[in-house]
């Protein structure tokens, strides 16, 4: 099959696209020696007078700043700034708040950054309260408790709720409430917050930003000059800064990030349309499957659907981790994003520190399982699930 023909301006370059960005990164910090893919700065410590001001890596290192400049190019923020994970990163913003402020968060949030606000952040005099940013009824939340901050996901974890995050965000600035949007499940090539209103972006680089599972990092991205000056000074207070391997392993997955992502999220729609037919399965959860109840503003929102599907089996907890080990292609394991497929137990794995009546609350219960698709063949991903289920 013949290449499209495609009409080239020779006069005029145009601004580089999500996937030259990914990989040309721009200043190596080694141009003597030319190479193609910058070194790892292996070093705590630089000689003064250095002619990029480096002096102690816990306050910057030229793998932060490689990383911190793509990161920010994809999201079209002004201010990146990197850290050894992504609750590290969750920490930075919260370590920023002062005694007596208050934070209003969507109901649903990953579980490690409700057990930070519940069993840090609150002994320190942060006030934490939780709402369901899908009903309407927000905005009278919003008003009543006068949040200083507001602490969104989406899609969430594990329940995959879509908020709208335009229609918050114009709510939070009429009343210059800071707005923070874990990004994670999306990253930027797939929604961007700040071009939505938010104030933070905030994503863990460890997942799909890395996606190969080993290395751990968080970035927090803003054009809020302000919020940028207190995350540098939580990176280096407060010692959240990455390593230099890391960001540079972190910096190498990014080059095939827009090919990953465009993968797995083409592989999850096809397996969440297949998997609705199947008995064993009592509820099938992914924003771009059409009974999804915020299926047009995640059409509207997203560019894609993500490689994130949840599902809500009708076994037991029993016969749901015997299902889960039956697979061959999905590993039972925490994190998510790799180009590997996993799958994830959320009531005792990613939310097993939240308290059981809000897990009851929820409806995260013994049944309800999480996969996190790969770049595996799809053939491969569904005979797997299928088979497992007929095995049950």
């Amino acid at each position: 099959m013949p290449f499209e023909r495609m009409e080239v301006n020779k006069k005029q370059r145009k601004d580089p696209g999500e996937k030259t960005i990914s990989i040309h990164h721009g200043e190596s910090f080694s141009k003597e020696t030319g190479c193609i893919m910058p070194p790892i700065f292996a070093t705590s410590t630089f000689k003064h007078g250095n002619i990029n001001n480096f002096d102690y890596t816990r306050s910057g290192n030229p793998n932060f700043l490689i990383l911190e400049r793509i990161l920010k190019a994809l999201e079209k923020a002004d201010f990146c700034t990197s850290f050894n994970s992504g609750i590290s990163a969750v920490t930075a913003i919260a370590s920023s708040l002062k005694q007596g402020d208050k934070v209003l968060c969507e109901r649903n949030l990953y579980g490690c950054t409700t057990r930070l606000f519940e069993k840090v952040f609150k002994k320190f005099g942060i006030n934490v309260f939780y709402t369901d940013f899908t009903n309407p009824e927000y905005k009278s939340t919003i008003s009543k408790i006068k949040p200083d901050l507001i602490w969104l996901e989406s899609p969430t974890n594990p329940l995959l709720k879509i908020l709208d995050l335009n229609e918050i965000c114009s709510v939070a600035q009429e009343k210059e409430i800071t707005i923070v949007v874990d990004n994670t499940f999306s990253t930027s090539l797939i929604q961007k917050p700040l071009s939505l209103g938010a104030t933070i972006s905030l994503i863990s680089t460890t997942k799909f930003i890395n996606g190969h599972s080993d290395a751990l990092g968080g970035a927090v991205l803003t054009n809020d000059l302000e919020w940028h000056e207190k995350m540098v000074f939580a990176q280096k207070s407060l010692g959240l800064n990455p390593s230099p391997f890391d960001s540079w392993l972190i910096t190498r997955g990014l080059k095939t990030l827009p090919l990953r992502i465009k993968e797995q999220s083409k592989n999850a729609e096809l397996l969440a349309q297949q998997l609705t037919s199947c008995p064993l399965i009592s509820e099938l959860i992914y924003p771009f499957n059409t009974d999804h109840p915020q299926y047009m503003l995640a059409k509207s929102q997203m560019n894609m659907g993500g490689s994130i599907i949840t599902i809500r089996l009708k076994l037991n907890k029993e016969k749901t981790f015997e299902f889960c080990k039956r697979l061959n292609y999905f590993s039972l394991a925490e994190s998510l994003g790799g180009v590997e497929s996993l799958i994830c137990h959320p009531a005792t794995m990613t939310h097993a520190s939240v308290d059981p009546g809000t897990k009851k609350e929820l409806g995260i219960n013994d049944s309800l399982i999480r996969l996190s698709v790969g770049c595996e063949d799809i053939e491969d991903l569904s005979s797997d699930l299928f088979m497992a289920f007929e095995d049950i």
